[in-house]
């Protein structure tokens, strides 16, 4: 007998774990080769796992609603060979103590060794890595509760507590060391703790769960915003032409290529063109590198049944034409509303296009969608009075107008990089041709 682990799969550049939301299998079930056995969550997509070899599930080593992160063993498998096995990718492990009960025993020692406790009074949730850490450094379960966790369910991470000593918190161990210096040392400034402020209920109000997509999506939002220097730069559009040309052809559009066009393929591939003529938009930032991206993914937000957005990619969009633009514009929207995007649909986007107008607003100051530096918002076309210049001279007449709005990241894209990025676009739609061909 042999036994092999189920590890959590890579699901997109910027995807590092992902929620247990349904288990398919339970131990001491057959699994066969390719058959799913989990259902996870990512703030992207859901998705099942397959396993990957066939044989008999012996250990589940989450529960649902589980963290995990990619990489993590999430299941072992129990085969019935140990030397003719046929399978994927990963290792056969031969019958000894696994990863897991190493990982279990220690997490064990780290639980004992620590003095604080699991759960708190509030009924925050503390993991044994975070006590450990507590515990050794010194720090009470009341400072422990004051931090704010960016984790899942506002949990304290890792990274959080550590960036809480970082920020000048006196440790009991930096305590110990300068106890020899008898001089006073100057103190070190405190790190700021943001608390929540809280929120009265009264009787009458109604208490709302967030959904999961909801938190992930919050979360999502708050890390951008944390992440990013965000700031904006706004441009009014003429697209009367693209109206006329549209409404002139989009019959004959659908007899020919079975497909309803709208302005979204049409903006699309002006986005495409300023990304090829500005490259430095379409980056992304590792620390202090600046990762200029060779394909242009176009990400565009789409509504999903439940009310929500998901933003699905348009992979090589400065490759397409207009016709093609058009299908995958139309395709990906089908399939975020039908729930029918796969992990490959919403990954690898190097910038990002939302449609804010769709939805009745002007304009809007979108979140940058990290790794990527900037997004784009697609205000309502309106029909408005406008001045419009002549040979002959200027006179007022009613021209069909749309803001769009630039949002980006100013640690790497300055004002005028931003700026003339959406002015290129501008240019590119009011030149559109009232006479061309698709």
């Amino acid at each position: 007998m042999a036994r092999f682990e189920i590890k959590l799969p890579k699901m997109g550049e910027s995807v590092a774990e992902a929620t247990i939301t349904s288990w398919l299998k339970n131990v001491g079930d057959t699994v066969e080769l390719d058959e799913a056995i989990v259902e996870i969550a990512t703030d992207k997509v859901d998705s099942e796992v397959p396993s990957e070899v066939e044989g008999t599930l012996v250990e589940i080593l989450f529960d649902v609603d589980a963290v995990v992160n990619v990489g993590d063993t999430i299941a072992v498998i129990e085969t019935a060979a140990s030397d003719s096995l046929s399978v994927k990718n990963e290792k056969i492990l031969v019958e000894e103590p696994t990863k897991a009960t190493k990982i279990e025993n220690e997490v064990e020692t780290i639980s004992n060794a620590s003095t604080i406790d699991k759960v708190s009074a509030s009924g925050k949730f503390f993991s044994p890595l975070v006590r450990n850490i507590a515990a050794t450094e010194g720090i009470s379960m009341d400072e422990l509760e004051a931090i704010v966790g960016t984790g899942k369910d506002e949990r304290v991470t890792k990274n959080d507590i550590l960036a809480y000593l970082d920020g000048g918190r006196e440790t009991t161990k930096s305590a110990e060391k300068h106890e020899v210096f008898k001089e006073e040392q100057p103190k070190i400034a405190k790190k700021e703790i943001t608390i929540a402020t809280p929120v009265s209920v009264n009787g009458g109000d109604e208490i709302i769960e967030m959904s999961r997509m909801g938190k992930l999506i919050a979360h999502h939002m708050v890390a951008s915003v944390q992440t990013s220097a965000h700031v904006q730069s706004f441009i009014e559009v003429d697209v009367t032409n693209i109206v006329k040309w549209r409404n002139a052809i989009k019959d004959k559009f659908f007899a020919r290529e079975s497909e309803k066009i709208t302005y979204t393929p049409i903006f699309m591939q002006a986005v495409a063109k300023a990304i090829k003529d500005f490259p430095m938009i379409n980056i992304a930032v590792d620390g202090n590198k600046i990762i200029k991206k060779k394909a242009i993914n176009l990400g565009m937000a789409a509504a999903l049944a439940d009310g929500n957005l998901i933003v699905p990619v348009i992979k090589n969009a400065d490759q397409l034409n207009l016709v093609g633009m058009t299908k995958a514009v139309n395709n990906l929207a089908t399939k975020a509303r039908n729930g029918k995007l796969s992990p490959d649909d919403i990954q690898g986007g190097t910038y990002t296009v939302t449609n804010v107008g769709s939805f009745g607003s002007v304009f809007g100051t979108p979140i940058i969608n990290q790794p990527q530096v900037a997004i784009l918002a697609l205000g309502a076309v309106r029909k408005v009075p406008a001045v419009i210049e002549t040979s002959e001279g200027d006179f007022i007449g009613i021209r069909h107008k749309m803001f769009i709005s630039h949002s980006y990241d100013h640690r790497v894209v300055n004002g005028a990089l931003g700026g003339m990025f959406i002015k290129s676009i501008k240019e590119s739609l009011e030149s559109w041709d009232v006479n061309s061909e698709f």
